[in-house]
């Protein structure tokens, strides 16, 4: 008695264990790098965090005392604080920007948008340091080139480096500036994957660019605008060759944040246990940001 061709069980090709080998080489080495390069230095840290090491010799054990000192530190919370309002002034900042570049770009009329694309990207190729060092051409209280012009003009020379509240707000602006070109790329691929069809229909109940931007784009890019929101609030909250390139956390210590802060009191003053545990805390403070982000985006998504 023969059996049919559908009764006949087909063995899985050999070539297919292939297949399933070399994903998991690739995720290997990635576990590898992730526990050499993060976890690893994670947990050195998280233990120096509870002793006096000082970065050379030998440690101690001291408990809670570095958080207890760090909680009653009053340079802690200057700096935490103006790490907050730097990243609430560039954040928002960004995301327009970005936004309104990309609508630009994918808009119909618009004409060149291949190289404005390349344009608008160039920033994001150049190093912060280099960035610091550009803008810090442009704003110099003595040899920048727009107090220069202003000069021309009859004007006095604004003290962008000498008031705080300047300095920061050039350091915001060049922040925004720099890290608009990557936000930009993901919004013009989130746009671009919007079915033409919405717009048709939309425009065929009369609906105007701005009604269609607000109805239709905003609720379909949601999900990139959660990534572009999360991924610049945590830059923001570890900037710091931006800083140190511009006007080194200036004028003083006025606009130190806090990664300036952890990197002054581990390498500077030799306290790696006291730095470790405010490295801790601003880990915890971006945990949460991020917790906090994906709970609001999954409600949105939900309703």
């Amino acid at each position: 008695m023969t059996k049919r061709a559908s009764d006949v069980s087909v063995s899985p090709p050999r070539r297919r264990s292939k297949y399933t080998l070399a994903p998991l080489v690739l995720i290997a080495a990635n576990v590898v790098l992730f526990s050499l390069f993060f976890v690893w230095p994670a947990v050195i840290g998280l233990v120096y965090s509870f002793t006096n090491y000082t970065g050379v010799g030998a440690f101690q054990f001291v408990g809670l005392d570095n958080y207890q000192n760090l909680f009653g530190d009053s340079i802690f919370y200057d700096a935490l604080g103006r790490t907050l309002l730097y990243a609430v002034l560039v954040v928002p900042l960004n995301f327009v920007l970005s936004l309104l570049i990309a609508n630009l770009v994918v808009s119909k009329q618009a004409k060149g948008a291949s190289i404005a694309r390349v344009v608008f990207f160039i920033p994001w190729l150049i190093s912060p340091i280099v960035v610091g060092v550009l803008w810090r051409w442009l704003f110099g209280e003595n040899f920048g080139l727009i107090n220069y012009v202003i000069e021309k003009l009859g004007g006095d020379p604004i003290a962008w480096q000498s008031n705080a509240d300047l300095s920061l707000g050039v350091v915001v602006m060049a922040g925004a500036w720099w890290g608009t070109a990557f936000s930009m790329l993901l919004f013009i691929a989130a746009i671009k994957n919007v079915p033409t069809s919405y717009y048709e229909a939309a425009s065929l109940d009369g609906a105007g660019p701005w009604r269609q931007f607000i109805s239709i784009t905003l609720p379909s890019i949601a999900p990139t605008s959660f990534i572009v929101i999360l991924l610049n609030t945590i830059n923001a909250m570890k900037e710091y060759p931006l800083f140190l390139a511009l006007n080194n956390g200036g004028p003083g210590t006025s606009n130190n944040l806090l990664v300036q802060y952890i990197y002054q009191t581990g390498f500077k003053t030799g306290q790696i246990g006291y730095a470790s545990a405010a490295s801790f805390v601003l880990m915890l403070i971006l945990m949460a940001v991020a917790i906090i982000q994906l709970i609001v985006n999954r409600r949105m998504e939900n309703r």
